[in-house]
């Protein structure tokens, strides 16, 4: 970079404000890097480990979900009435499309961002419903050869998406598989008539019905091969109840391999929930898949990209044995791996600058000044203040061993001295009998 006849605060202006809270949105809204090639790389990257490799064994879920946000200006938001909390709500409506490996490992494809027609007709930009964009994930998985069974909830379960991903076919040129649920008000073909699927399961003899286990629950199953009115092609349904002279079903499959056994379409189908919903809540509680509230549709698809990269990451650590160093232990839960990163980040943020107080008689200023805390760290008591008012209260901990009798060894005096005042010093024991000393920002 060549600075010509530009001051030293101009030379500052053309580089990046780090100091900045808009930084972050920067980087979503006008730095240029394309957000369809990190995907792809993220993807190719998956390919090189046997545990996250597509297998004909796979489950490919759709589903969507939403996104709550705080404002109507942002770019794709709307009123949607969410089922969960059955009220009304702001927010953005994503269908993912996932991959759930037959290890249990599982990590999200790609994505669209649904849009009301009036939006889009606004902005005149064409129209997709939810069918259109699930046929267009669909249409994406194809072309890249992804292998796998689709699976989705009775919200997707209609003619036009079964239609689209039985013209499909895979590697042996069969049609692309598919098991879905099915609404009990569905029309059917029994019998040469048309009947709702639940008045057919009221009219099942229970001595045709055969047991399975869920776990240590009991529960029967009724299979037959029938045509749904719309659907050109013939399925076969599995209704499952509770027990075996039960009128109601409990739940109703459907899917386009006739010749399947209802083991393989249950698992399938179970695989479901594994990709979705699971995904959702992990994005939603450990990542921040709905803290940005950026107005940018750019910025909205690129965070949503970003927040993908990091769930796969973590995904790619859990059920490794031997762990990474870093974890300390063996990660089952994306939740726990993320409460180890901020572990291993809390730790070797400290371990620099207890290195810069001991080995380089650095004092707190300057450790703040190189942590661009100057602006937080002013004051012990503003800092503390601050930080309960946010919300956010900054632990530090250091491991520091220390005698059997709770003193602190000459290495923590030394490192407590250096930090000065604002810092407070307890002792605790760990499980493996060890005492060590956290340090935590505070009065003194």
């Amino acid at each position: 970079m060549i600075a010509e006849w530009k001051p030293v605060l101009g030379i500052n202006r053309e580089s990046a404000p780090t100091a900045s809270q808009s930084c972050l949105n920067k980087f979503l809204t006008e730095v240029d890097w394309d957000v369809h090639s990190l995907n792809e790389r993220r993807l190719e990257w998956l390919q090189k480990d046997s545990s996250t490799r597509y297998t004909d064994r796979g489950v490919i879920p759709i589903d969507n979900v939403l996104i709550d946000q705080d404002g109507q200006f942002i770019k794709g938001t709307g009123w949607f009435w969410d089922h969960a909390d059955q009220r009304k709500k702001i927010a953005h409506d994503y269908l993912i499309v996932n991959y759930v490996y037959s290890s249990g490992k599982h990590y999200p494809l790609e994505f669209r961002r649904f849009c009301k027609r009036e939006q889009r007709e606004a902005t005149g930009e064409e129209f997709f419903d939810h069918p259109k964009l699930c046929c267009q994930l669909v249409d994406w998985v194809c072309e890249r050869e992804i292998p796998g069974d689709f699976t989705f909830d009775s919200y997707f379960t209609n003619a036009e998406i079964l239609n689209h991903i039985h013209g499909k076919r895979d590697r042996f040129g069969q049609p692309r598989s598919y098991v879905g649920e099915l609404k009990f008000n569905r029309k059917v073909e029994w019998k040469g008539r048309g009947m709702r699927i639940d008045e057919v399961a009221a009219q099942i003899d229970p001595t045709l019905r055969e047991p399975f286990h869920r776990g240590r629950q009991q529960q029967w199953y009724f299979t037959a091969t029938l045509h749904i009115p719309g659907v050109n092609h013939k399925v076969r349904v599995v209704i499952i109840g509770d027990k075996k002279r039960d009128k109601e079903p409990c739940k109703i499959l459907v899917t386009n391999r006739v010749a399947w056994e209802v083991v393989r379409i249950l698992m399938v189908y179970r695989y479901r929930w594994t990709g979705t919903e699971t995904f959702h809540r992990d994005e939603k509680q450990e990542l921040g898949m709905g803290d940005c509230q950026l107005r940018d549709g750019q910025g909205q698809t690129r965070h949503m990209c970003l927040v993908m990269l990091a769930y796969t990451l973590l995904m790619d650590q859990l059920g490794r044995n031997p762990a990474k160093a870093w974890a300390f232990r063996k990660l089952t839960t994306i939740g726990e791996a993320c409460r180890a990163v901020l572990r291993e980040t809390l730790r070797s943020t400290i371990a620099w600058a207890i290195e810069q107080a001991i080995e380089y008689s650095h004092g707190l200023d300057h450790i703040t000044a190189r942590l661009r805390l100057t602006q937080l760290c002013k004051s012990p008591v503003k800092t503390h203040q601050r930080a309960c008012h946010a919300g956010r209260r900054a632990r530090l901990e250091v491991r520091a061993s220390v005698s059997c009798a709770g003193k602190l060894s000459e290495e923590g005096l030394a490192a407590r001295d250096r930090l000065g005042g604002g810092v407070r010093v307890i002792a605790r024991r760990h499980q493996s009998g060890k005492i060590h000393s956290s340090f935590f920002p505070g009065r003194d």
